[in-house]
């Protein structure tokens, strides 16, 4: 299976998953770039995965099931228009033509039913979060709880750090600069500042990223190492009991972090 990405919007990626000349497309926020693909490279859609309801990442679906009837797979606990086959954690994704399959897993925060999909059987394993896990940064609390969105992300920094993973937006410099703010003193934070900083001055991606990168770099995944712990016990100025309190407060103060 090869992976490509397809810049929408301001900073959004649509993946798409090829086997052949098939493709099945990933949280289509936008149709056009997707259907210019599929007559450039005379490729015909085989599906459509959505992780969560909202129109930047399922804008496209209507104007692809248009011309191209085929099933759209999301989750089961969002509305979303055009929805065929709606998933829960521990479903399995066949995409028809293709041998690749995907595990669901349930990760809310973002939305109420945000879901992931992991193939495991891809070498190294491949995973599409959505909006739930950034390089160095997690998507915002707009239906869940912080409880909520810390044990998604838990769920899957527990997958194998090689996991290959592919993200909704290009967000890394920004995440990385709050990351910088959170722990000064992680040099392997730096060290990704800079790679990321050449990544962007040649207009590169810098999706997709491993789970290993995220558990060296990642504040939202490091609130059990002291520097993190104290940074968010001094932003909010009280002492804070476990790892899912200093992410709420990480959390909030990403929200207004400039």
């Amino acid at each position: 299976m090869d992976i490509q990405g397809l810049s929408a919007f301001e900073d959004n990626y649509i993946w798409l998953l090829r086997e052949g000349r098939r493709i099945a497309v990933v949280d289509p926020g936008d149709e056009t770039p997707v259907l210019r693909y599929l007559a450039e490279e005379n490729a015909s859609l085989a599906a459509i995965l959505l992780t969560h309801h909202h129109g930047d990442h399922t804008g496209g679906v209507a104007g692809l099931i248009a011309r191209h009837p085929v099933p759209v797979f999301g989750p089961a606990g969002e509305s979303i228009a055009g929805l065929t086959h709606p998933l829960r954690e521990g479903d399995t994704v066949v995409l028809p033509g293709f041998q690749t399959h995907f595990q669901v897993i349930d990760v809310p925060g973002h939305t109420r039913g945000h879901i992931a999909y992991y193939c495991a059987a891809h070498d190294p394993g491949v995973l599409f979060c959505g909006d739930t896990l950034f390089a160095c940064g997690c998507g915002r609390l707009f239906e869940g709880t912080a409880d909520q969105m810390w044990s998604s992300l838990s769920k899957l920094a527990a997958l194998p750090g090689n996991t290959r993973t592919y993200c909704a937006h290009e967000y890394t410099q920004s995440n990385i600069r709050f990351a910088q703010a959170v722990e000064p003193g992680n040099t392997a934070l730096h060290a990704r500042a800079a790679q990321v900083a050449r990544l962007r001055s040649d207009a590169q991606p810098t999706v997709p990223f491993t789970l290993a990168e995220e558990l060296a770099t990642n504040p939202f995944l490091r609130g059990m190492q002291s520097e993190v712990a104290a940074s968010a016990e001094r932003h909010c100025g009280k002492r804070l009991s476990g790892v899912s309190e200093v992410f709420a407060v990480l959390r909030e103060w990403k929200n207004t972090f400039r």
